[in-house]
């Protein structure tokens, strides 16, 4: 299907009732409109890329002398533009005769609106008919077809080559009106083949915005939060999806993000939601999973996994093996000779603050069992565990053989890894 032409877009309801009047370019009305800008800087055709319907109210055109309003007018044309509408009757009485003159030698055509519809809406309605037509003609077959929200959804998690306005109207298209405020959460869910999931966890939310959709093997999810939720968002959600997801099915929440922050910031949570859910499913838990219900995990608890493994897992295989054997190397030669459970214990008590009653508590032992495993640790690697200089590298360690564990079982597997 063509692209949206000019002449389709003067025909929407909110050009038709600024009452467009052509002045000039006629013969150009079935060229298409890649997009409608507004814009009151005089130098506006600087912003342009070549196929745009430009807006003005005429405040630039205003003190300024003719031979400024042709240049003005031949620099759009230079650029690409489709058009030229010119708001008359406020900043501009008249449209000015040298700029009809211009635009009607150079074939652009131009447009005066007789009266006042805001721009906004102008736009918003031309720019949804663009993207609308644009995916119902794209040629290249998705795995998902027609389905514009799943389409979204994946040009974001993939960072596809995008810009807000298009974002935004194709948002829109699916319902999706992140209010003043909100807060955007990415969500991945595995072990679904539908959305009821997701939908449970909105209804349980109450008042959030959602954009979702279903692709083979995983649920992906934009979770729009009211600005007026109180709280840590990020556990509102997980609570939510632990009330919601059914038992065996994985849930990763990304973080939050204004939903003011710009269409690259959206890619990020939905991004760190599906890395998350990837490390979720080839690295073990950290710490003992409970025996019923959903695997909720979020991209802040996995943040030390996720900046092991960036530039993907197979790319730092070495690395991470090395760090092992540097900092945990007795200790592993330990429970190869002697079975034991040193390494997990060391995390969970350093993941916990240190702290005995806590890490006893998580591996269901007693307090002398677990002193009695840290002298054994601290005697093994010679050091002190508790020594601030020494956390950041025996986590790092711990966390890293966890990873190391977790690639040989996901070959085993056949599991992706994480890009």
């Amino acid at each position: 299907m063509p692209a949206l032409t000019l002449r389709e877009v003067l025909a929407l309801d909110p050009v038709r009732a600024a009452e467009p009047e052509l002045l000039a370019g006629e013969a150009a009305l079935d060229r298409p409109v890649r997009w409608v800008h507004s814009s009151e800087v005089y130098e506006g055709a600087n912003f342009l890329d070549g196929g745009e319907l430009l807006l003005t109210n005429g405040f630039g055109l205003t003190d300024t002398s003719a031979e400024t309003r042709r240049r003005y007018v031949r620099e759009l044309a230079a650029r690409g533009a489709s058009g030229l509408a010119v708001e008359i009757g406020r900043s501009l009485p008249t449209m000015p005769p040298e700029v009809t003159d211009e635009a009607r030698r150079l074939g652009l055509p131009l447009l005066a609106l007789h009266r006042v519809v805001p721009f906004v809406r102008i736009t918003e309605a031309a720019n949804r008919a663009i993207v609308a037509r644009g995916l119902s003609g794209r040629s290249v077959v998705r795995p998902w077809g027609d389905d514009h929200t799943a389409a979204l959804l994946a040009d974001l998690a993939d960072q596809a080559a995008l810009n807000q306005p298009e974002v935004e109207a194709r948002a829109a298209l699916a319902g999706f009106h992140p209010g003043p405020g909100a807060r955007l959460i990415g969500v991945s869910v595995h072990g679904a083949h539908e959305v009821t999931a997701v939908d449970r966890a909105v209804r349980l939310l109450g008042g959030a915005g959602v954009l979702r959709a279903a692709f083979p093997g995983d649920v992906l999810a934009l979770l729009a939060l009211p600005g007026s939720v109180s709280g840590d968002p990020i556990r509102t959600v997980q609570e939510a999806f632990r009330t919601a997801a059914d038992p065996g099915l994985t849930v990763a929440v990304g973080h939050v993000v204004e939903a003011a922050s710009g269409w690259l910031r959206w890619s990020d949570t939905l991004r760190a939601a599906r890395t998350t859910l990837e490390l979720a499913l080839t690295v073990p838990a950290a710490e003992p999973a409970a025996p019923e219900g959903p695997l909720v995990t979020s991209a802040r608890a996995l943040a030390l996994e996720r900046e092991l493994t960036r530039g993907g897992v197979d790319a730092n295989r070495d690395r991470l093996a090395r760090l092992v054997q540097h900092a945990l190397g007795p200790l592993l030669a330990w429970e190869a000779a002697h079975p034991s459970d040193l390494v997990r214990t060391l995390e969970v008590h350093l993941r916990h603050g240190c702290s005995p009653t806590r890490t006893a508590a998580l591996l269901h032992i007693g307090r002398q069992s677990l002193y009695q495993r840290l002298e054994r640790i601290e005697s093994l690697l010679g050091l002190e565990i508790d020594d601030p200089d020494l956390l950041g590298e025996l986590l790092a360690a711990v966390c890293a053989h966890r990873v190391v564990r977790g690639m040989g079982a996901a070959q085993v597997r056949g599991l992706r890894t994480v890009a």
